[in-house]
């Protein structure tokens, strides 16, 4: 198990159901590997009124370790792939890690 100095961990919430394709994504742009899992959104849907009803309460969150060399690519592919760039689709944030372990 080699330790991985200055990693980024990237979390996208989408719609579920949306996060295969994030992950394939992730994955096509270099990163090794991904989390899912299940979560319940809430806030959004109640602020955008009506069109807030098209937006489902059920959330995957999607966790991707990367180098930081990877990081870019892999953030930009999932942008692209959750089409972050529209309203409601979800979102995606990088944070800075110290040191990860466990990676092949």
């Amino acid at each position: 198990m080699g330790e991985m100095a200055n990693p980024n961990l990237i979390t996208c919430i989408v719609q579920r159901g949306e996060a295969d394709k994030v992950v394939d994504a992730a994955l096509s742009a270099g990163a090794e590997g991904a989390t899912i899992y299940f979560g319940r959104g809430t806030g959004v849907r109640q602020k955008l009124g009506f069109s807030g009803r098209f937006i489902k309460a059920e959330k995957e969150i999607v966790l991707i370790v990367t180098k930081v060399e990877q990081t870019d690519a892999v953030f930009e592919a999932v942008i692209k792939a959750a089409r972050l760039d529209q309203k409601g689709k979800g979102f995606a944030f990088l944070h800075k890690l110290d040191r990860a372990v466990g990676f092949l």
